[in-house]
């Protein structure tokens, strides 16, 4: 047989491979399909074939006898497969992943969004993963923490496909400044996660622990630990005290493990397969370039720049800033840039002379206030300090930009006088006057009444006895 008709027979030798790899760690076969209506404290063995909620469920059967020998160093053309392979994690079973099971597979579609946005980064995730020898189930963390949204922003201020707070992300070296929000940034972002999940595992040896880090934080993970041990409880994830975000957030990942895992269950759902192929490179430019321009060399939409670059947060790409590209681009942009003789940018620095509005600065200068907001990053039309740097339309290779180029912080604003209350003047000390001298102030029904008692009481005459 020739190399490519044997491929896909390897394929499907290596998924079954898997299959049995689950079965012998103790992951559930159909199990895995069925949501309860009630809590358990174990996994059932067999479930019917109807769920409660109608979805219909397909049996999971013990692959058949595999050959003795299977040539391994044969490379999957299937990025599911890869992944599968490299699953290492100690599989979590309980009712919480039975339910988030249930869950996902009531959701097929949106299962297949959270997969198709995926696409551009999980090769690149899977294998960072491979290079530290770390279980490549943590390339579906960003399913849990953010759908795979790089944009994708919390109200605890978390940002990017792996939720980094503004302090975890500082600590692990993403720049967070007037230009950039590498949170936001696919591979540094990745690279951080990594390095983080990789000192919590460290700390803990175990990884439903550090994952449980990751999301609670490993003081707090550290302290539940010691709680349990002072009161001579077992330490291991199922049996510390935590939140309930945090008690179902391995539970969401091994069920999305168990899904993705097993390729029946992916096949019956329909879920799209991703190549074996890098996707995402990285190029720059030794001068500023524009947001707009950047894609343009790349022959890429807009959109679909931004998409891969969501870090940025200026119009401008400061010089020898990693661009994210498709690897199908990379030579293009290569080409085009190489034969770019005008400027990259057409913005450069204005600066304040005085302090004024922004909007009357778009008008001498004849641009759209909205824009300078939207490109500067302003609340609105505030009133800006004397010295304050802005970006305005313009040829961007002049020497002030770069000065501007140095700017870490957005331009100072001059907040607004707060208004002066009306003070309340003192009141009389002449016990005589009995009137309230308060500017403005009105005296109360009540008080009205008794200094009313008190003037009638004042001249009626004393009875003499």
């Amino acid at each position: 047989m020739s190399l490519p008709e044997v491929q896909p027979l390897y394929r499907r030798l290596a998924g079954l491979i898997v299959g049995i790899a689950a079965l012998a760690t103790g992951l559930p076969a159909n199990a895995d399909l069925e949501l309860h209506p009630r809590l358990q404290t174990s996994i059932p063995s067999h479930f019917p074939a109807i769920s409660a909620d109608g979805l219909s469920i397909q049996e999971i059967t013990a692959p058949p006898e595999l050959p003795l020998t299977i040539d391994l160093t044969l490379r999957s053309t299937d990025l599911w497969e890869r992944l599968r392979n490299g699953f290492a994690m100690t599989n979590l079973n309980s009712d919480l992943v039975l339910h988030y099971q249930q869950w996902y597979q009531n959701r097929p579609e949106a299962l297949r969004r959270m997969i198709e946005r995926s696409r551009p980064y999980l090769h690149h995730i899977v294998e960072e993963l491979e290079n530290r020898g770390m279980p490549t189930e943590l390339a579906l963390l960003p399913m849990v923490e953010s759908s795979f949204n790089p944009m994708a922003h919390s109200p605890a201020a978390a940002s990017g496909l792996w939720q980094f707070i503004p302090a975890t992300g500082k600590r692990f070296k993403l720049e967070q400044n007037w230009w950039q929000d590498e949170r936001r940034d696919v591979m540094a972002s990745t690279s951080a996660a990594l390095d983080y999940l990789q000192t919590i595992y460290d700390m803990h040896g175990d990884w439903h622990l550090a994952l449980a880090s990751y999301n609670w934080g490993e003081g707090a993970v550290k302290r539940a630990i010691e709680k349990n041990e002072a009161r001579g409880l077992p330490t291991d994830y199922p049996n510390l005290t935590m939140p309930n975000e945090t008690r179902h957030y391995v539970p969401k990942l091994q069920a999305l493990k168990n899904i993705l895992g097993n390729p029946e269950t992916f096949a019956r759902l329909g879920l799209p397969f991703i190549p074996n192929e890098t996707y995402l490179v990285t190029a720059a430019a030794s001068r500023p370039m524009d947001v707009k321009t950047a894609a343009r060399l790349a022959n890429m939409s807009l959109e679909e720049f931004r998409h891969l670059n969501p870090s940025h947060n200026r119009p401008i790409i400061k010089p020898d800033t990693p661009v994210i590209l498709p690897a199908d681009r990379l030579e293009t942009f290569n080409e085009n840039l190489a034969n770019h003789h005008a400027p990259l940018t057409q913005w450069q620095a204005y600066a304040v002379k005085s302090a004024e509005r922004v909007g009357d600065i778009a008008a001498r200068l004849g641009v759209s206030s909205s824009e300078l907001i939207q490109a500067n990053g302003l609340p609105g039309n505030v009133r800006l300090a004397a010295g304050s740097k802005l970006l305005v339309p313009g040829n961007g290779n002049s020497e002030s930009m770069q000065r501007m180029l140095g700017m870490e912080s957005s331009p100072a604003i001059i907040q607004p006088e707060p208004k002066k209350s009306r003070g309340k003047k003192k009141l009389s000390a002449k016990k005589s006057s009995g009137k309230n001298t308060a500017k403005g102030s009105r005296p109360t029904a009540k008080n009205t009444k008794a200094t009313a008692s008190k003037k009638i009481a004042a001249k009626k005459p004393v009875k003499k006895k």
